[in-house]
C-alpha cells in the first residue's frame, strides 16, 4: 500500500477530511518555496502537490500561472524538482506527489524522471495533461519502482474513459470538479459529484479526490463527505503572496480543520 492510499485509508478510519494541497516548486525562490511547503505540511496538508513550473500551464488559473512564471524567472529549472522533493523528505513525512504536464517529462526522459523522483523521496506523479492511451511507457516504469499515477476524469469523460482511468490509476483519481482552469471558485460545479460517480463505478475501492474550485473549509468539507479528499492550489498560492508563512500556515490550519 502506498503512501498515499494510507493517508485516505487513516482519515476514512478516524473519520477527518483528506486536504491535499498544491504549491508551485521555486515559487518565488527555490528557498522560500521549500518553507512554503514545509510549512503547509507542518499545519495541516495530508499531501503535498508541488508542482513543476511550466511555460504552458494550460490547465492553470492566473494565480497559479503569475506564480510560476515568477519561478522561471528567477531561475527555476525542472532538474532542481528532484532536490527540492528531497529537501522537503528530509524535514517532514507528508507524502510528496509531482504535479507535471506530460512534456517536461519527455523531454528529461520518462524512466530518468521517474528515477529521480524514486531516488528524492517523492511517492508519484499527477500528469493533468497525459490520457491513460499515451501512457504505456509510464504505466510500466510506475510500475516497476512503485509509484504513484494519478491521472484526472473530467465531466466530459465517457464511463468506459473513467473505467480504464480508475484501472490504472495508483493512490487517486483526479476528479475535475468543473470544465476549465484551476482557480478559486465560490461555487462548487455540481458536475464534480458526477465525476466522482462515475469513478465509484468504475472501481468501488478507487480513492477520488476532488479539485479545481475549492477554496473555502466548508467546501474541503463538503467534497469530502462524498469523494475521498479535496485538492486546494489557488488559495494557498494567493495566501503566501499576500501574507507569507503566516498567512499560508492560518490558511491551511483554516482549511483543514487540525
Amino acid at each position: 500500500m502506498s503512501k498515499v492510499t494510507e493517508i485516505f485509508e487513516r482519515n476514512r478510519k478516524s473519520g477527518e477530511s483528506t486536504l491535499i494541497g498544491y504549491f508551485p516548486a521555486g515559487f518565488p525562490t527555490f528557498e522560500e518555496s521549500l518553507e512554503a511547503c514545509v510549512a503547509m505540511c507542518e499545519a495541516g496538508v495530508d499531501i503535498l502537490e508541488l508542482g513543476v513550473p511550466y511555460s504552458d500551464p494550460v490547465m492553470d488559473g492566473p494565480v497559479i500561472q503569475e506564480a510560476t512564471e515568477v519561478a522561471l524567472s528567477n531561475g527555476f529549472r525542472l532538474v532542481r524538482i528532484f532536490e527540492l522533493v528531497s529537501a522537503i523528505s528530509k524535514r517532514v513525512a507528508t507524502p510528496i506527489l509531482v504535479m507535471t504536464y506530460w512534456n517536461p517529462v519527455l523531454q528529461y526522459g520518462v524512466r530518468k524522471f521517474a528515477e529521480d523522483l524514486k531516488k528524492s523521496g517523492g511517492v508519484g506523479l499527477i500528469t493533468p495533461d497525459l490520457i491513460v492511451d499515451e501512457a504505456s511507457t509510464w504505466l510500466e516504469v510506475s510500475d516497476e519502482l512503485d509509484l504513484d499515477r494519478v491521472f484526472l476524469a473530467t465531466p466530459s469523460s465517457a464511463q468506459n474513459r473513467v473505467d480504464r482511468t480508475a484501472e490504472v490509476s495508483k493512490g487517486f483519481v483526479y476528479a475535475v470538479s468543473t470544465m476549465g482552469i484551476t482557480g478559486a471558485r465560490e461555487d462548487l460545479d455540481r458536475k464534480a459529484r458526477e465525476v466522482v460517480s462515475k469513478v465509484r463505478t468504475a472501481s468501488g475501492s478507487q480513492n477520488v479526490a476532488v479539485g479545481i474550485g475549492i477554496s473555502t473549509a466548508d467546501q474541503v468539507h463538503e467534497v469530502n463527505s462524498y469523494a475521498d479528499g479535496a485538492i486546494v492550489g489557488s488559495v494557498f498560492v494567493r495566501a503566501y503572496a499576500s501574507g507569507g508563512i503566516t498567512e499560508l500556515k492560518r490558511v491551511t490550519k483554516e482549511l483543514s480543520g487540525k
